[in-house]
């Protein structure tokens, strides 16, 4: 690397004066033309070739770039290599800040083919067009898919979970390179394809720091043992106050005994645990501890995999839009980037986990009724009617059979519930607006082809567990109420309170559509920078991990 760097150099300084980039072809640039031209149509689209050991993806984009400009080289003319081709160089050697991988692409190759094109020129030897149809090809190859893994991610996300299909979309990188080409803005194009969020931004300087800390070899194991606090002596303490110093939860100050647990300790382990979704109570028992030891590798490897997630998402996410956390059970309202309000959710349990997708909410509906979907149906409530024939009507359920016109409300009664399975069921459930209603008051409504949306819940004691998979898909919410006055500027707490009142279904639009995004973050970064992980609560970031470790798409 050493080596190329040195060439780097000198190469800018013998580019700085050459004569300016001649839009008109030379003889040598036309030789270039009719070879690469041979060369794409003979392989057609898509295909793989080897160009002199890097394996090279032909796309329908490359294809049309070099189809666009005449087949004529991008990146070098009259045989001199263009300076866009070092910033490129460049630029994709510094990939890791962006939290991708440097060695996905061909820089081995393009450097050697720099090294043999300004070798050759200063030994006066006559130019192997072949090698610069070879350069050519490996740096466009390596621009497109570099600004795609920027843009929108290194897997297709639907890989993992189809329902992320609805962000996939073409970008016109072609023409995006073209115009790089042109500017001589391989660098500042490049800048502009990365995510513009701030929470995107969190992640990267996030990740910067932790690979600093890895390289200080990172923070010691504490050995399991009893319960430390306040008041705790021994060897273990010791270790412990490294690994918080490390992730920066414990300011240094020189502490009265390196080995007892002090007041600054416990306020550090407060920090801690607030991080990470722990209990706040300033002791380390078993799950404090297991967080305690999580390597820096690993941390590195969550910062890298959510960085990932922020690229599947639009640009826009909508002046006021709500962010629903799954992996952190949390909702939080955003308005002009800054948070309005949050609150605590109880998301799908993992074998019906909430999916990651994004909706319009366009009304709320009081006092709803709840349509029960049939895989619940024939899977919780049917193995209860087997036991307890009378278990619909103490619950204020209602049995269905047809839809529309046809549809006929049956006597649960006169059904031998003994005799139905799940392969003949045929009837829909549905329980009336009542205290017992799983949907509470109220549900907000976006629709989506996954039947999700936010509601209220009878069952309010469970906001209070750490970690809350105890829905079907659905995702309920601690506050209703609030969410319902920000929604709808228009109507008061009271106003809302007495349309509940009447116990009748009412739907409520919203003065304009709220977008939701329903995403599953397992390490973030707060507006102040603090730095926060989650548990893998439904086992995405092993499962990524393992697709991005079989290498990136070509787009």
């Amino acid at each position: 690397m050493l080596r190329f760097t040195l060439i780097f150099t000198a190469a800018l300084v013998f580019i700085h004066f050459i004569a300016p980039f001649e839009r008109t072809a030379s003889a040598s640039d036309e030789t270039a033309a009719g070879l690469l031209s041979n060369r794409l149509e003979a392989v057609g689209t898509p295909a793989t070739i080897n160009v002199r050991g890097e394996r090279i993806r032909i796309t329908g984009m490359l294809q049309r770039f070099y189809e666009n400009r005449g087949y004529l080289p991008a990146w070098s003319n009259s045989g001199r290599p263009l300076e866009q081709a070092y910033s490129l160089v460049e630029a994709v050697t510094k990939a890791d800040e962006e939290g991708l991988r440097p060695g996905d692409y061909p820089l081995a190759g393009i450097e050697a083919l720099l090294e043999t094109v300004l070798g050759d020129r200063a030994e006066g030897s006559p130019l192997e067009t072949a090698a610069l149809v070879d350069l050519d090809l490996m740096l466009t190859g390596t621009f497109l898919n570099y600004g795609y893994h920027l843009l929108a991610g290194r897997i297709y996300p639907e890989i993992i979970e189809g329902e992320w299909s609805d962000y996939i979309w073409e970008a016109e990188l072609d023409r995006l390179l073209q115009k790089t080409i042109d500017t001589d803005s391989v660098e500042e194009t490049l800048k502009r394809l990365v995510p513009p969020h701030e929470g995107y931004r969190g992640l990267r300087d996030a990740l910067a720091q932790y690979r600093d800390i890895a390289a200080e070899g990172g923070w010691p194991e504490v050995p399991e043992g009893p319960n430390m606090s306040t008041g705790y002596g021994g060897g273990r303490v010791g270790l412990l106050r490294e690994v918080l110093l490390a992730m920066g939860d414990l300011p240094y100050e020189p502490p009265a005994a390196e080995d007892l647990f002090d007041d600054a300790l416990e306020q550090a382990v407060l920090r801690f645990q607030l991080r990470h979704g722990l209990v706040p109570d300033g002791v380390v028992g078993p799950r404090t501890l297991r967080a305690l030891n999580v390597p820096v590798e690993t941390r590195l490897g969550q910062l890298e995999l959510n960085m990932e997630r922020w690229r599947w998402l639009p640009a826009d996410l909508g002046k006021r839009h709500i962010f629903v956390n799954t992996a952190a059970f949390e909702l939080t309202v955003i308005e002009y980037g800054q948070p309005e309000l949050k609150m605590r959710i109880v998301a799908g349990k993992p074998y019906w986990h909430t999916p990651s997708f994004s909706a319009r909410m366009t009304h709320l509906v009081l006092n709803p009724s709840w349509n029960v979907p049939r895989s619940i149906a024939v899977e919780d409530i049917l193995p209860r009617l087997h036991e307890d024939p009378d278990y619909l009507a103490t619950q204020g359920y209602n049995v269905l059979r047809g839809w529309g016109e046809r549809m006929e409300e049956v006597d649960p009664n006169a059904i031998d519930w003994s005799g139905v399975t799940e392969e003949n069921f045929n009837f829909r459930l549905q329980q009336g607006p009542g205290p017992l209603n799983p949907l509470g008051r109220m549900k907000f409504m976006f629709p989506n082809r996954f039947n999700v949306y936010l509601h209220d819940t009878p069952s309010k004691g469970l906001f209070e567990q750490q970690v809350r998979t105890f829905s079907h898909g659905c995702i309920r919410i601690e506050k209703p109420l609030e969410l319902a006055e920000y929604l709808l500027p228009g109507l008061t707490r009271e106003d809302l309170l007495g349309l509940i009142e009447e116990g009748q279904q009412f739907d409520v639009p919203l003065p304009e559509p709220v977008t939701v995004h329903s995403l599953y973050w397992t390490a973030w970064a707060e507006g102040d920078g603090t730095l926060q992980f989650r548990d893998d609560v439904y086992g995405r970031d092993e499962i990524l991990l393992e697709i991005l470790n079989e290498g990136p798409v070509t787009p």
